[in-house]
């Protein structure tokens, strides 16, 4: 049996465009085109699609959203640094798997602080987060 692109497309549940772009790259097995009709024949029911090979990387990319910054004060540090008189930095930031440490904190643009006294991350029952990147100095 044989049949045209929207007979196919129905077939094969995606739209006439992606048909024809399937047909123009000699896609369709057995499909040719009489005038400016194409002819497509139908083996078990189904238009046999061939696999297609890879093209060219892709020039765009995906919008990824990106990791938020947490910024948490080690509480516990500033008291071991009260009690053994060190200078070691209190302030963690987190940003994926990996944790920095600090004396002080640069956050360029938005943030917000978050106080989950029920659900405390890591600890922390208040941090700030940011989707910004943020700036750590440590004194020396």
């Amino acid at each position: 049996m044989i049949v045209g692109t929207t007979a196919a497309a129905k077939i094969l549940k995606i739209s006439t465009a992606r048909l024809r772009v399937l047909l123009i790259t000699k896609r369709v097995e057995g499909a040719y085109k009489t005038g400016k009709m194409w002819l497509i024949p139908l083996f078990k029911g189904r238009p046999i699609i061939l696999k297609g090979t890879r093209g060219p990387a892709p020039r765009w990319q995906n919008p990824r959203k990106p990791a938020k910054t947490i910024v948490h004060v080690n509480t516990q540090k500033i008291k071991h640094n009260h009690k053994h008189q060190q200078r070691q930095p209190v302030i963690t930031v987190k940003r994926g798997d990996t944790n920095q440490y600090g004396h002080e904190v640069e956050i360029p643009g938005g943030c917000r602080i978050v106080y989950r006294p029920d659900n405390p991350m890591c600890g922390a029952r208040v941090w700030i987060e940011s989707l910004y990147d943020v700036t750590i100095k440590r004194l020396m």
